[in-house]
């Protein structure tokens, strides 16, 4: 059995379980499925709260696939979701990341 496989098997039991979810997604990357790996991504984004680490992985597939504008989106809206949940590492890594796309107009 793959390890996306455990992962699904896993999920079947528990469809919400965040971490799971996002290791789908990190799975899907690995094996070269961007945009499904993405569309799970964007779940966990819209989440309540969201998953915030979900915006950087975002970003830096985003930015794989030579979609930096959409990775500056996702950024910048990760960061705003970082400092709403107290969450200033996750903050400052994004920032840098943003920084590092030669982005002025982060948060």
């Amino acid at each position: 059995m793959s390890r996306r496989q455990k992962i699904e098997a896993m999920l079947k039991d528990d469809p919400t379980d965040m971490f799971l979810r996002y290791s789908l997604a990190m799975e899907l990357r690995t094996e070269g499925e961007h945009e499904s790996s993405l569309a799970q991504l964007n779940e966990l984004m819209n989440e309540q709260p969201a998953c915030v680490p979900a915006f950087f992985m975002a970003g830096q597939q985003l930015v794989d696939l030579d979609r930096v504008d959409e990775a500056r989106t996702a950024l910048r809206d990760g960061i705003e979701e970082a400092r709403k949940q107290d969450d200033s590492h996750a903050a400052a890594e994004m920032s840098d990341f943003l920084t590092s796309l030669g982005d002025l107009g982060e948060l």
